[in-house]
């Protein structure tokens, strides 16, 4: 959990206390980093960038009670940045793909596969409910939505990826 006075203290300037906040919530963003790119080193870049994004923007922090937010979302922004240069870069990783994708069993393979075929903002919406285990209210939070929008993109999501799943946990090929 963030502490408000230190948020406050952060966005004043305190290095140790951004440092703190940052430090109780490594373990989450990495989380977060990891359930978007699916790859260590890239998620720990990802997140080393949104710390560095965040405190080079300190000042800009309006709400202090909202840095862990903020920083959620920066750390979002940076991933979806990430994903966009793999797929500008796809011949290249196709081979790191293919071996990830031997490891991976069949069932989590064929989800993974769904989600990544589902618009950006219901895939953002399950990864962070499900992956990581927010609340509607901290999603709505970290996206900076209404949390009736929230609810509704999870429902459509999930209505989404039972479509292109069949039943028997493949991916359907169909739609």
């Amino acid at each position: 959990m963030v502490d408000p006075k230190r948020s406050a203290a952060a966005s004043q300037g305190d290095e140790e206390t951004f440092y703190a906040q940052v430090s109780g919530l490594k373990r989450k963003l990495y989380g977060i980093a990891y359930s978007y790119l699916d790859h260590e080193a890239d998620a720990l870049e990802a997140v080393q960038e949104a710390v560095c994004k965040a405190w080079m923007n300190y000042g800009k922090l309006k709400d202090p009670s909202a840095f862990q937010a903020w920083l959620i979302r920066i750390l979002i922004r940076c991933c979806i940045d990430e994903q966009k240069r793999r797929k500008r870069l796809l011949p290249l990783n196709a081979e790191r793909e293919e071996r990830a994708a031997e490891m991976i069993s069949d069932s989590r393979l064929d989800l993974h596969q769904a989600m990544q075929r589902l618009r950006p903002k219901y895939r953002h919406v399950l990864t962070l409910k499900y992956y990581q285990d927010m609340t509607l209210a901290e999603i709505a939070k970290v996206l900076d939505k209404p949390e009736g929008t929230v609810k509704t993109w999870l429902h459509q999501g999930l209505k989404q990826l039972r479509g292109k799943m069949s039943a028997g946990g493949e991916l359907y090929h169909g739609k």
